[in-house]
């Protein structure tokens, strides 16, 4: 068991990567490097009381939990047309080596417009991280139309419909 700093701990908790970064502890004089894996939160105070760590060793392989960050939002027509970014995957489960997780994984939006999807398979990983999810092409985003921009009709046919269907 060791002790540690609860501002601390916090202050790593806060930054949002804490699960997927390697913590050097040092006992008894060696440096030991570690993966957290869980974190327990008192339930009344909401803080930290437990934090279990993995410890790494050679060149093992990790799963853990990537943030997915989204880049050249300005060059994609459909988000410059007014269309929303639908995060469907905010993390993604990946395997990598113990020495080289990395910190997030860049999604590229260039060229993509309203309708489209971006999935796992368009994205370049890094080289040996791979998905921990192979049984399919999952889909980590979509480009959709803001609801102003979903009808395209004049009004006049809308209040039209809206009376016929009332009628039947």
């Amino acid at each position: 068991m060791i002790h540690l700093e609860q501002k601390e701990l916090v202050k790593l908790l806060n930054t949002g990567h804490f699960m997927n970064s390697i913590v050097n502890i040092e006992i008894g004089g060696k440096t030991v490097r570690t993966l957290p894996k869980d974190v327990a939160f008192n339930p009344v105070t909401d803080r930290p009381i437990h934090v279990d760590f993995l410890r790494m060793t050679g060149d093992s392989m990790v799963q853990v939990q990537v943030p997915v960050v989204f880049i050249n939002e300005d060059a994609s027509p459909g988000l410059k047309k007014g269309g929303v970014l639908n995060v469907v995957r905010h993390e993604l489960d990946l395997v990598c080596p113990n020495a080289s997780i990395p910190d997030d994984i860049q999604v590229d939006v260039t060229g993509k417009d309203v309708g489209d999807s971006i999935h796992i398979s368009e994205v370049a990983l890094p080289k040996g991280v791979t998905s921990a999810i192979t049984d399919r092409d999952f889909t980590i985003a979509t480009l959709v139309a803001p609801s102003a921009l979903k009808s395209s009709g004049s009004d006049s046919e809308t209040e039209e419909e809206v009376e016929e269907a009332e009628a039947e």
